[in-house]
């Protein structure tokens, strides 16, 4: 499953909106260049008077004044530009914070579902290059294509004022410049587009790798990985071909119309002021404004290449809001915390199910252990459970209500789900912990982290709960990681937990001591345990089999063992083990 990427038309809806937002500050961007750029005429029409007054014979006083003249507005013309550019900055630097925080506030909402079918690559790419990409142009390319424009205009305009007739011969190489310009936009869009989704498949397949590198190593994979990703680089590698070709023929195009306009202007000229019909002088202004139109053109049309592909990896990132949500909340409210799964399937493909029909009903505070061989679909049930994904068929409600109804927010304050994944965001350790209750009093802090067993290697930091943790920080182990990950859920304080392998990455004897704490911490609450060591089930009040996507066995550990069954078998061998 590939992320969306918005079509022309919400990029446009979406770009008009933004500029809209900031038009104030917009408009003085531009009131700003466009004054720069009306300061910058006055060189070449002080020269070209100067030129016409030589050449009738004024004296030194006249040329003393033009210069002075050219001099104040030359230093005016600096000012303006630097007053320009820092507003152009701080408009640039304003949007893109917008637009970072509006696609945060995205993605933290994309449904978990989406998120795990599209895969790592893709959202990483937009995360990443596209955010980029998107920076780059909003900081820069979109001010200067504004001014250019402007620019290019006021000299055109200026040109014309001074003498139509000489200024017409500005025009020769439009015939060339329009096409080759329309001829690269029309192919541009689609050429970068593909070059980002290349990018995209590129970096998920170098991510997977390097995040399996021991599965790689350990299944001799690394050949496959190889020639997996010399095929990316391949599909990468023709889409920037492919987009160089568009610039080999914009780029010297665009190189002989700047040369035309400048031979133009000399022939035509020299010939009007043979016939009597123009001055030197003007001819002398609209040659040096043909020369000073070479520069804005340029910038025009290397950031023109530059927004294009700004606004490919803006529709990207935009796209992104057009995921359709997994739920619908309603307005029902649960009437009490009794969990019950009726019926559910659940399939990752379509007709493919993993889950056959599951019914489970968790009776208030029991504790429920679900073992079974490893691609059972004990995570998938966990999810369900725990309101991540909408089953596919049948249901999973607390109080009469379905998971699937309730709002994010109220969801998990009824059920969380603690994964054996973990993740230590920047910051310290109490920031890390109040993710989960931002109004966490100290003690409320020291009393989750004593109930994970973290609170003497807390105390014993540099700066206890104020240490740095994460990228640039104090590094934690695994194991430690995990625990402030539990320490959260404390916090969280939900009475329905599902915990998928939850301390798999503590060593045997202190996940058995971590447990034992926990007990106490959640006593009263219904816990479901997915578990791959059999002293979980052996303390919970049952424990459910899972085979084949269904429960194949339920009951307390004493009832199971004496059965005789896939349990009894599992739990003597790991007795023996």
């Amino acid at each position: 499953m590939k992320l969306p990427v918005a079509d022309a038309a919400a990029l446009r809806a979406h770009t008009g909106r933004l500029l809209r937002r900031h038009r104030r500050g917009l408009g003085r961007v531009l009131g700003l260049h466009v004054s720069a750029a009306v300061a910058g005429l006055a060189g070449p029409w002080l020269l070209g008077l100067m030129v016409d007054a030589v050449r009738r014979g004024a004296d030194g006083s006249f040329v003393d004044q033009a210069v002075l003249f050219l001099v104040v507005a030359v230093v005016l013309q600096a000012g303006l530009v630097r007053a320009a550019q820092r507003a152009s900055m701080v408009l640039g630097e304003t949007v893109f914070a917008e637009l970072r925080e509006e696609f945060v506030a995205t993605v933290t909402r994309l449904p978990l579902s989406v998120v795990e079918r599209a895969g790592t690559g893709d959202l990483v790419s937009r995360t990443t290059t596209d955010i980029d990409r998107v920076q780059h142009t909003v900081r820069f390319g979109v001010p200067r294509v504004l001014v250019t424009s402007a620019t290019i205009t006021l000299t055109v305009v200026a040109a014309f004022v001074v003498d139509w007739r000489v200024a017409v011969a500005l025009l020769v190489g439009t015939p060339l410049l329009v096409p080759t310009v329309r001829w690269y936009l029309r192919r541009a869009a689609a050429g970068y587009l593909r070059e980002s989704a290349s990018y995209a498949r590129l970096n998920g397949t170098i991510t997977e790798s390097v995040e399996g590198a021991r599965t790689v190593d350990a299944l001799g994979l690394g050949a496959r990985r190889r020639a997996r990703t010399d095929a990316d680089l391949r599909v990468a590698y023709s889409a920037e071909q492919y987009t160089l070709r568009l610039r080999t023929v914009l780029f010297p195009g665009v190189d002989l119309s700047f040369v035309l306009p400048i031979v133009g202007v000399l022939v035509w000229g020299a010939w009007l002021i043979a016939s009597g019909h123009t001055t030197v002088g003007s001819v002398t202004t609209i040659a040096l404004y043909a020369v000073q139109l070479m520069q804005p053109i340029g910038e025009l049309i290397f950031w023109l290449d530059e927004v294009q592909v700004g606004s490919t990896a803006l529709a990207r990132i935009v796209g992104v809001a057009d995921v359709a949500p997994d739920r619908r909340a309603g307005d029902a409210e649960p009437s009490d915390e009794h969990v019950v799964a009726e019926k559910v399937r659940y399939a990752y493909r379509e007709g493919h199910d993993v889950l056959h029909g599951i019914d489970l009903d968790l009776a208030v505070g029991e504790r429920l252990a679900v073992v079974g061989p490893s691609g059972a679909g004990k995570s998938t049930l966990g999810r369900m459970l725990a309101g991540i994904h909408p089953p596919t068929g049948g249901r999973v409600s607390v109080g009469g209500v379905p998971l699937v109804d309730l709002p994010l927010e109220d969801l998990r304050g009824h059920v969380a789900l603690v994964t054996q994944e973990h993740h230590v965001f920047v910051g310290t350790i109490e920031q890390n912990l109040r993710l989960a209750r931002t109004d966490a009093a100290p003690e409320d802090l020291r009393r989750a982290l004593e109930a994970v067993d973290a609170w003497e290697w807390v105390a014993a930091l540099p700066d206890g709960l104020a240490t740095e943790v994460g990228s640039g920080g104090v590094a934690l182990t695994p194991a430690q990681a995990q625990q402030v990950a539990l320490a959260r859920l404390v916090l969280l304080d939900p009475h329905t937990l599902v915990l998928d392998e939850a301390t798999s990455l503590l060593d045997p004897r202190a996940a058995r001591h971590l447990e034992r704490s926990l007990s106490a911490v959640l006593a009263g609450r219904t816990v479901v345990a997915i578990a791959h060591r059999l002293h979980t089930a052996h303390d919970a009040d049952r424990v459910a089999v899972v085979d084949g996507g269904r429960i194949t066995e339920i009951g307390s550990h004493d009832e199971l063992v004496a059965a005789g069954g896939d349990y009894a078998a599992l739990w003597h061998s790991w007795q023996r083990d």
